[in-house]
């Protein structure tokens, strides 16, 4: 049930002293917040309780005063995260409906809280805070997709399959290289928002509108209350600069752009050419007119957001390119944005772990293809190249190799010795034994290669990583509203 006190008549808007008339109904329109903007409800109390905090340091705010303040952000931080209070019309954004409430709840002790900080300091403390928190959310989300890939890779490091350049059969490898592939390029995104936090773990609070507060003047102190490491160093750019923004944004976006490369392979694995796959019933979607359609929807979902994503980060870039210092309100894009990246992702990350946990493999199937195509072919050259022949004769013996051998319709697997001699008498009858799909995965035994024993141990160095990552995402100190 929404509190009398919202339905007040009394409107406040946080400007408009020095106004004649009223704002015009087109401008009120256009100058509200979004809905979706009211989110950051907890991170402005949040960084309310701080300022409060910093105000009685300043003399501002009286030892019952700050007490009756705090008790009074906490009851509304409850009753808002209940439903039970909400924004009206007249709000013209969170920091308005916010200071509205509390001043009808406290009288002047609520109109206090004003003093020494602007919207402009808010609204850029609100959205670090928010986006330092929904990074640790997204982590998690990403370390589950982690472990869908990695506990497939541990299923399959014995698995053959075909590896691709161009889309063409290119080399054997086991498949669960391939899923390691893969969980690399999607955790180094984790690594990624740990390194962007610690740039962001900076306050602008203190930083007022530009210039910095002539009455709170302690902002290290708000800063270590809020989780963040210290104050930023410029006031200016403290309430003007939203690269931050744009930098969680790029990792927003890079991480769909490597979801949906994913997800193409993941429609190409589970279609009926490839067959390398069979996809849960309960992550694909059938056809309202085909009853025999079995689709990856979740995949396709998936690769088509990664557009989404890229917009975002254009627009904020484009947004930010002319914009004079310090504050514009052109910078309010940055919450739009920002909330639509993680909201799409928070959709995303979720189904596309489930898909891959619960994806079923066939293994017989990789097998039967992983020679196909003359995937064996290298070996052919790296042995003559190892026999002392240079690599770009090696290079040309191995092409009529294949030309000969697409000529009687066999795969190098079941070449025969006199073909071999009558390609070349290089060719000797010792290059057959490495004409086997085990023998091309195990020579790749340097670090980072196909061979087994590699993939077992890239597998336990990328756990090692996940639960460095989790530690991280877990020890956050900051405000988890």
């Amino acid at each position: 049930m929404e509190h009398a006190e919202t339905n007040s008549p009394v409107t406040q808007r946080l400007w408009g002293a020095r106004f004649k008339s009223e704002p015009s109904a087109a401008l009120k329109a256009l100058s509200r917040s979004e809905p979706s903007f009211f989110r950051l409800v907890p991170y402005d109390l949040a960084g309310s309780r701080a300022h409060a905090r910093e105000l009685q340091r300043a003399g501002v705010l009286q030892a019952d005063e700050l007490a009756q303040l705090l008790a009074a952000v906490d009851k509304v931080e409850r009753e808002y995260a209940a439903g039970e209070l909400h924004p009206i019309e007249a709000d013209e954004d969170v920091h308005t409906f916010l200071e509205r409430v509390l001043t009808l709840r406290l009288g002047a002790i609520g109109g206090k809280l004003r003093a020494g900080r602007s919207r402009n300091d808010q609204a850029a403390n609100d959205l670090r805070l928010y986006l330092r928190d929904k990074s640790r959310t997204l982590v998690t989300m990403v370390i589950e997709l982690q472990k869908a890939l990695v506990a497939q890779a541990q299923q399959h490091i014995g698995t053959l399959s075909t590896g691709f350049t161009h889309l063409q059969p290119a080399q054997p490898i086991v498949f669960a290289h391939h899923l390691m592939a893969h969980a690399q390029a999607v955790g180094r995104n984790v690594d990624r928002f740990i390194d962007w936090d610690r740039r962001s773990a900076r306050s602008p609070l203190g930083a007022a509108a530009l210039a910095g507060s002539a009455i709170c003047r302690s902002p290290e102190l708000s800063a270590k209350e809020l989780g963040y490491d210290a104050p930023c160093e410029n006031s200016i750019d403290a309430v003007a600069a939203r690269d931050h923004v744009c930098e969680f944004l790029f990792i927003a976006s890079m991480l769909t752009v490597e979801l949906s490369r994913l997800s193409e392979e993941v429609v190409l694995w589970s279609s009926r050419q490839f067959q390398w796959v069979d996809l849960d019933d309960g992550y694909c979607t059938g056809s309202s007119i085909m009853p025999q359609k079995k689709n990856p929807d979740i995949a396709e979902l998936s690769r088509g957001k990664a557009g989404r994503l890229i917009g975002n980060l254009v627009g904020m870039l484009s947004a930010l390119k002319s914009l004079p210092l310090a504050y514009n309100r052109d910078l309010a894009e940055d919450k739009s944005a920002s909330f639509d990246s993680i909201d799409t992702l928070s959709l995303v990350l979720p189904a596309m772990a489930g898909m891959i946990a619960t994806m079923r493999v066939n293994v017989d199937q990789l097998k039967r293809q992983a020679p196909l195509g003359f995937t064996l072919a290298t070996e052919v050259a790296d042995w003559l190249a190892v026999s002392g022949v240079p690599f770009s004769e090696a290079h040309e013996i191995t092409g009529a190799l294949v030309k000969a051998c697409e000529a009687k319709g066999i795969e190098l697997s079941e070449v025969s010795v006199e073909l071999l001699a009558e390609v070349d008498p290089r060719l000797k009858p010792e290059v057959l034994k490495h004409l086997t799909l085990d023998a091309a995965v195990a020579a790749r035994h340097g670090q980072g290669g196909t061979a087994p024993e590699r993939v077992r141990e890239q597998i336990a160095r990328m756990l090692a990583t996940i639960d460095r990552q989790a530690t991280w995402a877990g020890n956050y100190k900051g405000p988890r509203c």
